[in-house]
């Protein structure tokens, strides 16, 4: 703070995690006493007319023992700003934290497991100077990976996306926060091949990052043609312009809901990798590969953001069941874990499609996030406010698993696994064409069972060839 002449805040005191350091000075200001007594020191600061307005963790919070849910939460409606810098996986284009800004900690921080640390000479090898397209551009994952492509000086940047709000945010974002890299805006849908290949060959991308997708499990659930057309079909019309345009690594982003899926929205994601998987590069062709993780803190429709809304109305907060549990992490690391996974796929001679799995850390129950969320938020769960368990929707699980049982994974880089993947399958266009005809009918019973059935070959739950072709008149 003193290197940075900033003069928003005045140091008064330290807080640590050593004994033996308390009554120690840093630059004049006195260390107060230990992490566990953090109360005991802001109550003799407040004695002093000293109390703080803001706290600065050198720390990931998530990671210092002692600092609790409820603490935080009891500091935050005390009016105390909880501080930190950027992390490292903020930070791809600086080489130093001194000038940093300082900046408010996110829920999701408070929630997470340890954060992830890279080696980031890959990534920068892999973006910089290179033509980048990324469709779902302003979706959750979308928009994140923007930003690291374009922290990493790619030589341009393609947002593609069919929303015309998400559109217009993130170009302006963008514009903003980097105007010195090239970009597009491209508001073009997946679905519609001739489009889409007329627009990725005028813009003749290096890399194609796929996260366009139709990802809620109940809305997809009650509109699986709509699944299917965007998830299923939009990822090979998204594989066959990345080819026709040259580029030379295509990526889709994956769910762990595509292993052994019993909703709709997972049954399309294992298909799509099932499409992915089906490419192939001889010489100089596309490389293709599709990266898996969990649910991502903080992304639009994640449980974190409805909680926060649940808890700011008063409550009460909703859950489908008390022993339901998912895999975590957050929208950066997401980002950063999917840029690593790409460099390790642009490594080497292979040229076989491949399907990469980023460590997730221990499953968390859904209860116990409640139940931590309503604490940050300084009041008591069950007093409070109530927590109501609704039941299980339609299609959903409760844990998830992120390997098939007919699959095997093998460490390839640091958090990151390769899937070996012994599809009893090879999809084919004729698969595709038939389960397109399909969705454009409209019927919403033979649409879910055609997906199922082709998933089931897929898992190598039951032999199949291709399907055989009908006429849809008009089709």
């Amino acid at each position: 703070m003193a290197r940075s002449h900033d003069r928003t805040y005045t140091p008064v005191g330290i807080v640590t995690t050593e004994k033996r350091d308390v009554g120690q000075q840093v630059r004049g200001v006195c260390i107060l006493d230990t992490l566990d007594r953090l109360d005991e020191a802001l109550a003799e600061l407040r004695r002093w007319n000293r109390y703080p307005r803001a706290i600065l963790f050198l720390e990931e919070p998530a990671r210092l023992k002692g600092l609790t849910a409820d603490q935080l939460g009891r500091l935050k409606n005390d009016g105390i700003r909880l501080l930190r810098l950027p992390s490292i996986v903020e930070l791809p284009q600086h080489d130093s934290v001194t000038l940093l800004p300082m900046r408010d900690i996110n829920i999701e921080e408070l929630l997470a497991r340890d954060p992830i640390e890279l080696d980031r000479g890959a990534i920068a090898k892999l973006i910089r100077g290179r033509r980048v397209l990324i469709t779902g551009a302003g979706g959750s994952i979308g928009a994140e990976l923007c930003r690291q492509v374009a922290a990493f000086d790619c030589a341009h940047l393609t947002l593609l996306d069919i929303s015309e709000t998400a559109l217009f945010e993130i170009d302006r974002e963008m514009r903003e926060t980097f105007p010195h890299i090239p970009r597009k805006a491209v508001m073009c849908d997946v679905r519609q091949a001739p489009r889409l290949t007329a627009a990725f060959k005028a813009e003749k991308p290096d890399l194609v990052f796929h996260a366009a997708a139709l990802k809620h499990v109940s809305m997809v659930e009650h509109h699986p043609s709509e699944g299917v057309l965007t998830n299923v079909i939009g990822t090979w019309n998204v594989t066959e312009a990345s080819k026709a345009a040259g580029a030379g690594q295509m990526v889709l982003i994956s769910t762990d809901k595509a292993v052994d899926p019993t909703n709709v929205m997972g049954a399309t994601k294992r298909m799509a990798e099932a499409v992915i998987q089906a490419q192939q590069s001889s010489g100089k062709g596309t490389r293709f590969s599709a990266v898996r993780f969990g649910n991502v803190l903080g992304s639009a429709g994640s449980v974190v953001p409805i909680f926060k809304s649940q808890i700011e109305r008063g409550g009460p907060v909703t859950i489908t069941h008390p022993d339901m549990e998912r895999f975590f992490m957050t929208i950066p690391e997401a980002a950063q874990l999917v840029l690593h996974a790409t460099a390790t796929s642009a490594e080497g001679e292979r040229r076989d499609a491949r399907l990469f799995l980023l460590e997730m850390g221990e499953p968390v129950r859904i209860l116990d996030l409640a139940r931590q969320m309503i604490a940050l938020s300084g009041r008591t769960p069950g007093r409070d406010i109530d927590i109501e368990v609704t039941g299980l929707r339609p299609g959903e699980k409760l844990t998830e698993a992120l390997l098939d049982e007919t699959e095997s994974s093998v460490p390839c880089a640091p958090k990151v696994l390769e899937v070996i993947s012994n599809s009893a399958l090879r999809v084919t266009p004729s698969h595709l064409a038939e389960l397109e005809a399909l969705a454009n009918e409209g019927d919403v019973d033979r649409v879910r069972d055609a997906l199922f059935a082709l998933v089931s070959q897929v898992r190598g739950e039951k032999p199949g060839g291709a399907p055989n072709l009908r006429v849809i008149a008009g089709g």
